[in-house]
């Protein structure tokens, strides 16, 4: 059977991605540009400097990782690249970038959905994964249980209410000093952190839905109240509270569903104390528990070319109308 190569470009928010992966589950390159630096200094992504960056930067990424394979246009099967969800400057200029790549070269166009993306990043780093299993989305501007029914179905159980859990973080960082972006910043701050020596709120509901708001407030406000608070007890308990829920809530979706296997994705399921009470969880309640490695977790070309290949096969073809959709659902096509 002949290897199926899929380009993957990624360029939803502030990373310009181009991967080339073979079969779905093989990164033959994956190279990055990353402008965390840049947007450091304003506290967060802005979106028309992403967009001007993705500009100035996916051609020469796009030309690494053919070079770095030794493989050129000619042996690539299909282009595919993220549409949504995401920044709608920086989206068009990833799915612009892939429609003259696709017509100028005769290959199929493949519309990945982003979040789509983020859960086959466990296909690359679990060659046994395969649906069905439930996904705890975990992102900047997402915090969703998917069942996942097949590599085509997709179904949302439940989402916030408010703020997504990365959200939480780089506000709560941002409050506390800690910068852009908040998430690293926190986890590695919680290490020096004593545990339950702060009590925080805990919404749950009656559903699998999911609540910030709170917590983050909480957090705001003691700080403001108590400027000289230990700051690392702060995050400690701040991410063993959030991560108490996310579980609460995973245990009741694997009931609902008898579903015994859990993959996280997006770029919180880098949390390393989030992990630790995932892996906790599944070994008191028998449950399988699946993550990507680090590099894959955050933004890459490699998780589009992997749902890219799974769109290809399904049959999925998209012409030179391939617009850019910004609030994009995972159970959309």
């Amino acid at each position: 059977m002949k290897d199926i190569l899929i380009m993957g470009i990624e360029t939803s928010c502030d990373e310009t991605s181009v991967s080339i992966v073979k079969n779905g589950r093989e990164i033959l390159s994956n190279i990055t540009d990353t402008q965390i630096s840049i947007h450091e200094k304003f506290g967060g992504v802005v979106p028309e400097i992403a967009s001007r960056n993705h500009v100035e930067a996916i051609s020469n990424v796009t030309k690494k990782a053919l070079e770095v394979t030794n493989i050129d246009f000619d042996e690539i099967d299909a282009i595919a690249c993220t549409y949504g969800p995401g920044l709608v400057g920086a989206l068009l200029v990833g799915v612009s970038y892939a429609k003259a790549l696709s017509y100028s070269l005769d290959k199929p166009l493949i519309g990945v959905n982003h979040l789509k993306g983020h859960i086959a990043a466990n296909y690359i780093t679990h060659k046994d994964l395969k649906p069905p299993f439930l996904c705890m989305m975990m992102s900047g501007g997402n915090t969703q249980i998917i069942y996942v029914k097949s590599y085509y179905e997709f179904e949302i159980i439940g989402k916030t209410r408010d703020d997504a859990i990365g959200e939480a973080f780089d506000k709560v960082a941002r409050v506390i000093g800690l910068g852009y972006p908040g998430g690293p910043k926190i986890d590695k701050l919680a290490n020096d952190g004593t545990p339950g020596n702060i009590i925080l709120p805990q919404t749950h509901l009656d559903n699998l839905d999911f609540s910030f708001s709170g917590i983050k407030t909480a957090v705001i406000n003691l700080y403001h109240k108590n400027p000289d608070i230990n700051k690392a007890d702060l995050a400690i308990n701040f991410e063993n509270t959030i991560s108490d829920v996310l579980v609460k809530n995973i245990s009741k979706a694997t009931k609902m569903t008898n579903v015994k296997t859990v993959a996280l994705a997006g770029g919180v399921s880098a949390n390393s104390h989030i992990r630790r009470k995932f892996d906790e969880f599944a070994q008191k309640e028998d449950i399988t528990i699946y993550y990507p490695e680090l590099k894959l977790c955050t933004d890459n070309g490699a998780m589009i070319a992997s749902a890219g290949y799974y769109e290809y096969i399904n049959g999925k073809r998209d012409g030179l109308t391939l617009n850019a959709i910004p609030n994009l659902k995972v159970d959309e096509n």
